[in-house]
């Protein structure tokens, strides 16, 4: 599904991505990197303790975890706006931690617990935009 999403985004688009401990947000950030073209996307983890990770491919993609800072220390310790309103795709994990510095345009994606194994996805658009890319995929 998120390598499908990949295909649809465009410079500058942010994902915001939020849910429980073990659901699977970085898993959807490596579904977004193969669709990207990031070559070596089976590599991408999770950024804990650096906070953000660039990969390069047809887009690039700019992952960032916020699970450690809190919102000061988040805009104190990084010009994340270079990115938010870069060229590349922004894709943020426990981006409910930030969420009032987040782009207003930006799509969430809620990943959760379901039954056993399965998890369960929710997609918050804001803009008519990003309504018609979720429900193309």
């Amino acid at each position: 599904m998120s390598s499908r999403l990949a295909g649809k985004l465009t410079g500058g688009d942010c994902i915001a991505l939020v849910g429980e401990l073990g659901t699977g947000k970085t898993m959807f950030v490596k579904g977004l990197a193969k669709g990207l073209g990031v070559e070596d996307y089976l590599y991408v983890n999770s950024p804990s303790f650096v906070v953000l990770k660039e990969y390069h491919g047809e887009k690039d993609l700019y992952h960032f975890d916020v699970y450690r800072l809190d919102p000061e220390s988040f805009c104190e310790t990084l010009d994340y706006e270079r990115y938010f309103y870069g060229d590349g795709i922004t894709v943020i994990e426990w981006a409910d931690k930030i969420m009032d510095v987040l782009p207003e345009d930006h799509l969430e994606v809620g990943i959760f617990y379901a039954d056993g194994t399965e998890r369960r996805f929710e997609f918050r658009a804001k803009s008519e935009r990003f309504r018609r890319i979720v429900g193309r995929i």
